[in-house]
């Protein structure tokens, strides 16, 4: 009976080791699949609120067309590196017309994000490449979206999931992340270890 239990024991730490691996393959292909936008306020005064999805939009109509007819990730990252100076341009142009005296600096770099629901689909925890726009001071509310693939509206749940097929998502990861109830653990596993891995990030 001891052998037995030992066995199953055995067995059971294989097999969630096995499903913990999976889960942890999963949040890297996510994270190396994504680029996020993040836009923030210089305020939290509703002028401000309102010139940031302004600054919001400028930017992704400049952006989307071309990023949505990238054909991978890189492609996508070269493409808005490249277009950084002109991003913040266009970002700055917005600011003026407005009549503000703050400036906007447009960057990309790796940033710890908290998790987020959108519409059709949730994004967890985790360190996310991001072209980040920081209005002013930046000291308002932020504005998240994903900027690559092209989800920064709404979509319907078809759209998302074959956008997230284009982008190389296995059913495993498209089902956490449009909460279908068989995945929802692990989706809340994949949030939780991209929690832990924010709380060490030194940015």
């Amino acid at each position: 009976m001891k052998k037995f239990l030992k066995f199953v024991c055995t067995l059971l730490l294989i097999v969630a080791a096995f499903w913990l691996g999976s889960v942890t393959a999963d949040i890297r292909a996510l994270q190396n699949s994504v680029i996020r936008l993040h836009v923030v306020a210089d305020s939290d005064s509703e002028e401000a609120q309102s010139i940031k999805l302004q600054v919001r939009d400028a930017v992704l109509n400049k952006l989307q067309s071309a990023v949505n007819s990238l054909p991978d990730m890189e492609s996508a990252r070269e493409y808005i590196q490249a277009q950084l100076p002109e991003l913040e341009r266009i970002a700055n142009e917005v600011l003026e017309k407005a009549g503000q005296g703050c400036k906007a600096v447009v960057s990309f770099a790796k940033e710890a994000f908290p998790a987020r629901k959108y519409d059709t689909f949730s994004l967890p925890s985790g360190i996310y490449e991001s072209l980040r726009i920081t209005i002013g001071s930046g000291e308002g509310k932020n504005w998240w979206c994903v900027v690559f693939p092209g989800l920064c509206f709404g979509a319907t749940t078809e759209a998302f999931e074959d956008t997230a097929a284009g982008a190389g998502f296995g059913d495993s990861l498209t089902g956490a992340l449009t909460d279908e109830p068989p995945y929802r653990a692990r989706f809340f596993v994949m949030d939780c270890l991209g929690w832990i891995e924010n709380l060490f990030y030194a940015g």
